[in-house]
């Protein structure tokens, strides 16, 4: 017989924490083994044919490269002219710059409708800031809401609109009108006008306005004066000017911003028109000069230079299948294999609101060579010169411009739905431009399809046409002759007219078309437009002309919204803004003249 031993374990946990057997062992890794102990051959990365590298970086043209050393401090000296003159329009008044505002806020708020949400909103606001509890209820007398009338055709806007039409029902004679409480204080009225208990109380009540009116300015932003909106254009148009010597302004002019976002692209140079600056500022302009360390210029993903260098992999070149056409890949990709350590980055942090021009540069590598760098295309005039990114175009003949201009614009701007939307269009067969009510603003505030809202709209007034007391007789004719059909009450007509004194060139002219409804013993009434971006010049009964070239064969979309942000100082800004946009292509309205059926 022969002994076998076994090698039980009783107390594993206790085993492994004294490590009092051996045969346990354990792993923190996984690592490779390696066949031998020299690693010199591994790492010296042998090419077999080197007479075919060298061959190949012949034909390539490498040996005629010229490496220059690498930069190690740069010194920059620029001139810098802060914005001191702002115009809105093309003839508005010249008046200080602000930086202390976003200049997207400045340039598109737009004026408010006072709609039913605004009016409780300002309501309650007053009502939490009273000084006497006990007038509540005189305020609310005083000014209410008012209770829309079903049968008269002014509340049509209202009336016809079940939810509007409810909501106004609700709070009528039980809330307040905030928004008529700040017309009279906006109009240099008493705060306890009409009020009954507020004698002995004016000063309470007086310094209370002074807090609302403060409360509604810093609600939304409101155009101060001249609207920078151009309703004839559908586009935004202003003016900035900074000095550009003690004698000399250099004004930039944005004629067509409709984008949304102000930066360097949206304006240009115009050496025809002069603001008119406030007094001079000896220190405006000014020349600064610092001393900057350069840094390689790098982006996530790309190739890195060095061998047995780990990359991010954010950016997989292999991958980029870039076509003919497609030069922004192609030159992204050429930067980051070829040219990837011959370009840095000095950085120098400049203020919002100025026009800054870089007299040069000094470089000093690390041979100790001091070169001074200009700013390209500064000396030379050809054509093919006078474009640049980050560069401002010159309106006609001149020097190329190399200043960069820093516009005080938002970093993020929140758009809200819109609360209003018009599609212009293009149609052929009735020779005309319509405007399409695609969103309507309700009198509630709500923002509303325009096709359901113009159903509803006609189907109030054919309501209120009353039966016909005798039927109509049978037709006699197999036919029937119809002088015009009608389209849908949201789509406005703008007709071709002659500019004046021309023959040829024409705009467009807003029309309207008859409500027709039949058996209606009441007058034909014009359909109007329910958008405040279509009834421009309507409340003072002034025609609205439109450029003919600002309506396209693909059309444009005009929409309406609030837009929101926050300024470096933490101020939220809030404002009611337009934008456009192409649109979707030309349209037909079906309109259609000396019909038989």
């Amino acid at each position: 017989m022969t002994d076998r031993t076994v090698f039980l374990t009783a107390d594993l946990p206790e085993v492994l924490l004294k490590r009092t057997n051996p045969a346990v062992t354990t792993w923190n890794r996984l690592e490779g083994r390696p066949r031998t102990l020299n690693f010199s051959r591994a790492l010296k990365a042998e090419v077999r044919d080197a007479l075919w590298m060298l061959t190949k970086q012949w034909q390539l043209g490498e040996f005629a490269g010229d490496d220059a050393g690498s930069p190690i401090e740069t010194k920059v000296r620029l001139t810098q002219s802060r914005f001191r003159s702002y115009r809105a329009g093309e003839s508005g008044p010249v008046e200080p710059f602000d930086d202390e505002i976003p200049l997207e806020t400045k340039v598109e708020r737009r004026p408010v409708a006072f709609t039913l949400d605004l009016q409780l909103l300002m309501g309650r606001q007053w009502l939490k800031m009273l000084p006497v509890p006990a007038l509540r209820t005189e305020f609310i007398r005083q000014y209410p809401i008012r209770r829309p009338d079903p049968t008269s055709a002014a509340d049509a806007a209202t009336c016809a609109h079940q939810e509007a039409w409810s909501e106004f029902a609700a709070h009528a004679g039980r809330s307040m009108n905030g928004a008529a409480l700040l017309v009279h204080l906006q109009g240099g009225g008493p705060a306890g006008d009409d009020i009954a208990g507020a004698a002995g109380h004016e000063s309470e009540l007086a310094d209370a306005a002074t807090r609302f009116l403060a409360w509604f300015n810093n609600l939304v932003a409101l155009p101060s004066g001249p609207d920078a909106w151009q309703p004839d254009r559908l586009e935004y148009q202003f003016a900035c000017a900074a000095p550009e010597t003690p004698a000399s302004e250099k004004v930039l002019v944005a004629g067509e911003y409709s984008q949304g976002r102000i930066d360097w692209y949206s304006s240009e140079i115009s050496p025809s028109i002069t603001l008119g600056s406030p007094a001079p500022d000896p220190a405006n302009p000014s020349t600064s000069k610092r001393v900057v360390i350069p840094a390689p210029a790098t982006f996530a993903g790309m190739p890195n230079t060095r061998w047995w260098e780990l990359e991010d992999g954010a950016t997989n070149f292999g991958d980029i299948r870039p076509d003919t056409t497609d030069l922004a890949k192609l030159i992204l990709i050429e930067f980051g294999l070829v040219y990837a350590n011959d370009w840095f980055v000095v950085p120098y942090t400049l203020p919002s609101g100025a026009i800054v021009h870089v007299d040069g540069v000094a470089v000093t590598n690390v041979f100790g060579e001091r070169i001074w760098i200009e700013p390209a295309g500064s000396r030379g005039g050809d054509a093919w010169q006078r474009w640049a990114m980050f560069l401002q175009n010159r309106i006609g003949a001149g020097p190329v411009d190399t200043s960069l201009v820093l516009f005080p614009s938002a970093v993020k701007v929140d758009d809200a739905p819109p609360i209003e939307e018009v599609m212009l269009l293009r149609d052929e067969i009735a020779n005309m431009v319509w405007a399409v009510e695609n969103t309507i603003p309700l009198p509630t505030g709500e923002p509303k399809r325009g096709s359901e809202a113009g159903r509803e709209t006609r189907t109030f007034f054919e309501q209120r046409v009353p039966p016909p007391t005798t039927p109509p007789p049978p037709p006699a004719a197999p036919i029937r002759y119809d002088l015009m059909n009608t389209v849908p009450e949201h789509w406005i007509p703008f007709i071709p007219v002659h500019r004046p004194g021309e023959s040829r060139s024409i705009q467009l002219q807003r029309a309207a078309l008859l409500r027709t409804i039949e058996n209606d013993p009441t007058p034909l009434a014009k359909v109007h437009p329910r958008t405040a971006l279509m009834r421009e010049g309507l409340p003072t009964r002034r025609p609205y002309f439109l450029h003919e070239e600002e309506v396209p064969r693909a059309g444009v979309i005009v929409t309406q919204r609030y837009r929101r942000t926050r300024w470096h100082d933490g101020r939220p800004w809030l404002w009611l803004g337009v934008r456009k946009q192409t649109g979707r292509g030309e349209g037909g309205s079906g309109l259609g003249f000396d019909r038989v059926e």
